[in-house]
């Protein structure tokens, strides 16, 4: 039976990272983010939903202006809800049908999904087990103002939206700290595998 494992966990806390390191040692990972690029491509349905709620969200060429609706629904939190309402739905039945795909290839696999919201929006109850991947707050602070270009302020602001680490960590089967060293992540990678492994096997 293949193994279905979601992983999540707050902004720049390193979750691409870890993720990479699963796909180093083997596992089948689907990138939630990327989904959520393909289900608001032009001509989709879902591009259509958002336009129709949030009226012109579109650059030049057709494509969707996320810095725009960023703006819209960032500072907004039902217009948030409704955003995630719309796209939700759409990016897991997205992920179900990779899930399916891979399935057929690999029966015995491990399938690592990453999504930022997978808590919030309950996609991980469909799941087998959830990595949650953490880092001390100031440490992803950090991390944050320097990938993003962002003020100490702006980038506070960005993390007070999201579901606190701690209460995410309640919902974790198995917990990845990123705050050491790359070596020190790669261990627990390691060993998170290894148990994942054994429950496929």
């Amino acid at each position: 039976m293949m193994l279905k494992v979601g992983l999540t966990g707050s902004i720049a806390v390193g979750k691409s990272h870890v993720l990479h390191m699963f796909a180093e040692l083997g596992c089948h990972v689907i990138d939630a983010d990327r989904i959520a690029r393909d289900v608001v491509a032009p001509e989709t349905g879902g591009l259509k939903s958002v336009v129709a709620t949030f009226g012109d969200v579109l650059n030049i060429d057709g494509t969707l202006d996320r810095a725009k609706l960023g703006q819209i629904v960032f500072a907004d939190k039902s217009k948030r809800q409704k955003l995630n309402s719309i796209l939700h739905p759409l990016i897991m039945a997205a992920q179900d049908e990779q899930i399916r795909e891979i399935e057929s290839r690999d029966p015995h696999g491990i399938v690592i999904i990453d999504a930022a919201l997978m808590i919030e929006s309950g996609g991980y109850q469909r799941l087998d087990k959830l990595i949650v991947v953490y880092c001390e707050p100031e440490i992803e602070l950090d991390r944050l103002m320097k990938r993003d270009g962002l003020s100490r302020e702006a980038a506070q602001a960005r993390i007070d939206t999201q579901m606190p680490q701690e209460a995410k960590k309640q919902y974790a089967d198995f917990l990845i700290d990123t705050s050491g060293s790359f070596d020190d992540t790669r261990a627990q990678v390691i060993a998170v595998f290894e148990q994942l492994r054994a429950l496929s096997n």
